[in-house]
């Protein structure tokens, strides 16, 4: 045990849907008079419906986190990963003291840094230097002990000429910079860091994925880490585990758990669809469904390598917006970008003419161009340099399979022996070169 910095133990967590305690006084009465008079557990924890995005809920209570049981090690980085409303966030917010949890509990060794919202930890009305000085002093630092490392975060976080600044004028990527510069070096035990990261710029994020392998690596301090990001999640963590509906889904290393990930999102076979109130997508624009279809038109998701690949997704536009950009992103079985493409990536008069209300677009993946194997299809619908509308996970998954080679060698091939993810037949030329 004395390896062990994190022990999560039975912890649930459930929330009453629309109001604050039971709801009602009877149930407030009820409740009091069971667990401190008669001393028997809360009889509304017996009830409750699990956690599930993709159906309306039609109780008063729900479990945002159901029986989690897990250890981290010392010096470990943890990944925790699942979709929007796994409970990711709340299992952090219980570990760091933000909200309790309903059963269970968490044993934690030693002192912990969180950063779960942008703006957590700060007084907006406080300098930059102030909140510098703040945070230290929470955490059981000395005055001395801060200082000796605030030029250290000042420069990471790059704030040097803002740092005499009311924090509320800060940028929210400013505001993370800072934010992870605190935590990250005001030397806790356990670094605790939310999806918050994606606000930041790339080169921001690259740097503070270095500086949590570093403390992890060269100070043996313990990192949890959450992100929608699997490249980052593979680059960084030793273990990750995946949430879904409130539970442990899986707990191993990073690329077996990313691959059941990506393939557990794959929820239905070659199709996937929701209804408007579930629906991906903001007030200007909704996905209602992706579907992958052969020549035949017949909705599949595996094919032959000698086969189109249509890609078909049906989304309604409640504001037109001539920087609407619709597309989508090809990954491979190692969470690489095979390719991406939009709607609008061709010459203007070839471009599918989008209208407000119902929109129905195909994209024809040419035979011949995939290697036997996995894809996933990852939806991304902008305003093309303004904003993402939906930047998802991989939603869908489809399977190809050789049998497009005409030669005898195309016989013998598998992608062991023609490595890539595409496996196109091209043309070639014998001495054809220019005089």
């Amino acid at each position: 045990m004395s390896d062990i910095a994190i022990k999560f133990e039975n912890v649930s967590k459930q929330y009453r849907l629309g109001s604050i305690g039971t709801g009602t006084l009877s149930h407030d009465l009820n409740r009091w008079w069971i667990m401190n008079v008669q001393g028997k557990p809360d009889p509304y924890l017996k009830v409750g419906q699990v956690n599930d995005r993709e159906n309306k809920s039609t109780g008063d209570y729900v479990w945002a986190l159901n029986d989690i049981n897990f250890e981290v090690k010392q010096g470990e980085v943890l990944g925790i990963i699942g979709k929007n409303g796994a409970g990711k966030s709340t299992l952090l917010k219980i570990l760091s003291r933000v909200t309790t949890p309903s059963t269970g509990k968490i044993t934690a060794k030693g002192r912990i840094a969180s950063l779960l919202e942008v703006g957590t930890g700060f007084h907006p009305e406080m300098t930059g230097r102030e909140n510098i000085f703040m945070n230290g002093s929470i955490m059981g630092m000395t005055k001395t002990e801060i200082k000796g490392k605030l030029d250290e975060i000042v420069d990471f976080a790059g704030v040097e000429k803002y740092l005499d600044t009311p924090v509320k004028r800060y940028s929210s990527g400013m505001t993370v910079r800072l934010g992870f510069a605190i935590a990250a070096h005001l030397e806790p035990e356990i670094l605790v860091v939310d999806e918050v990261l994606a606000v930041g710029d790339a080169e921001f994020q690259k740097k503070a994925i270095g500086r949590m392998q570093h403390v992890s690596q060269t100070q043996g301090r313990t990192v949890l880490f959450v992100s929608h990001n699997m490249q980052a999640i593979t680059n960084l963590c030793s273990r990750v585990v995946l949430l879904n509906r409130g539970g442990v889904a899986m707990d191993s290393d990073p690329v077996n758990v990313i691959r059941n990930y990506l393939m557990f999102q794959s929820l239905k076979e070659g199709s996937i669809s929701w209804n408007e109130e579930t629906a991906l997508g903001d007030s200007s624009l909704k996905l209602l469904s992706i579907k992958l279809q052969g020549d035949d038109n017949i909705v599949r998701s595996h094919f032959f390598s000698n086969s189109i690949i249509k890609v078909q997704l049906e989304f309604v536009i409640e504001k037109l917006d001539d920087d609407l950009v619709v597309g989508f992103d090809i990954l491979d079985d190692n969470n690489s970008i095979v390719l991406r493409t939009y709607h609008n990536d061709g010459h203007p008069d070839k471009w599918p003419k989008l209208k407000l209300g119902y929109n129905k677009i195909v994209c024809d993946l040419p035979a011949g161009f995939f290697n036997s194997g996995t894809y996933y299809i990852s939806p991304k619908f902008s305003l093309h340099c303004k904003k993402w509308i939906i930047n998802s996970d991989p939603l869908l998954s489809f399977e190809v399979e050789i049998n497009h080679g005409v030669s005898p060698f195309w016989n013998r091939i598998s992608k062991s022996n023609r490595p890539g993810s595409s496996a196109m037949i091209l043309p070639w030329k014998v001495n054809e070169y220019a005089e």
